[in-house]
């Protein structure tokens, strides 16, 4: 309790009130959900990693709980290669998608927040592909390069392929199959942060006689920062795990497999449950490794 200084009324001061339980109580849904469907099941993936084989049951897919750490070692010495190769396509994949979806992302946010109408306009043609399966799109695009296709048809036309050429199963077409599924993840958290820039600051920048490039890179550039860090992050993560694109019944083939069409191959063909949990397990770790890095490097580590 305080005394007014002039006055002379009495000013009750109230102590912070300590915070409610039903605050706590309402937390909870939340935790048990992530509990559920992120927690359990990643300890069931540990567990299942460190499996053997059942000695005592000769019926593939049989195994028993154990501490076998060598199912580590043994999937990273069989398919490094297919490691390095997925971590490579998806990068690729990421900055190709970076530079296609900021000049789009710029444009939408930037020139034409003047014209609402145009703006809603692209806006729904960015996000049109997710009202098509994620299957389908991928499916056209490889009858679009089929070799009886007509792209293959025009560019052999122009002399660019040879006769015998074929896009569908090479990297080029893995790659494009992942830039393009996932431009939309790309272009709308940079649009977002463009979408907020205050219009002032560019005027701002020319009327202290800095040039178009400098006000670019010295005020739009960081500003947009956080949107980039989130697309690049949304995009990098789940394509290094993708599965499909890669797959010989879409546009790769064997030669162009992914850590995902491995993981997929061993659980349900191979049935070699530990192998597949192993290598979940270390795509996982080596996702967090250039994630962190990146966003130390950025100094955004405050999107984690």
């Amino acid at each position: 309790m305080a005394f007014g200084a002039f006055s002379g009324e009495t000013v009750v001061i109230e102590q912070p009130r300590r915070r409610s339980r039903a605050a706590l109580w309402l937390l909870l849904p939340g935790v048990v959900y992530l509990a559920a469907t992120y927690l359990a099941p990643l300890v069931s993936l540990v567990v299942t990693s460190l499996k053997t084989p059942d000695l005592t049951n000769f019926d593939i897919g049989r195994y028993q709980y154990a501490f076998e750490i060598g199912n580590y070692g043994h999937v990273i010495a069989t398919y490094w290669p297919i490691i390095l190769r997925s971590f490579g396509y998806s990068a690729l994949a990421t900055i190709f998608a970076l530079l296609i979806s900021y000049p789009l992302a710029y444009f939408i946010g930037v020139t034409l927040r003047t014209y609402p109408l145009w703006q809603a306009l692209a806006l729904i043609l960015v996000i049109a592909p997710f009202f098509m399966s994620f299957l389908l799109r991928t499916l056209a695009w490889k009858a679009i390069f089929a070799d009886e296709g007509p792209v293959i048809h025009f560019l052999q036309s122009l002399n660019i392929l040879p006769a015998n050429a074929h896009l569908n199963g090479t990297p080029f077409m893995v790659i494009f199959g992942l830039t393009y599924n996932f431009i939309p993840f790309m272009a709308l958290p940079i649009y977002t942060s463009l979408e907020r820039l205050d219009l002032r600051l560019l005027e701002a920048g020319s009327d202290l006689y800095a040039n178009p490039g400098s006000t670019f890179l010295r005020v739009t550039v960081p500003l947009s920062l956080p949107g980039v860090v989130s697309g690049t992050l949304l995009t990098f993560i789940p394509a290094t795990g993708d599965y499909v694109n890669a797959s010989p019944q879409f546009l790769g083939s064997t030669q162009t497999a992914m850590v995902g069409n491995v993981i997929s191959d061993t659980y349900f063909n191979l049935q070699d449950y530990p192998s597949a949990a192993a290598l979940s397990i270390i795509l996982m770790v080596l996702i967090l490794i250039p994630v962190a890095i990146y966003l130390s490097v950025t100094k955004t580590e405050d999107l984690l």
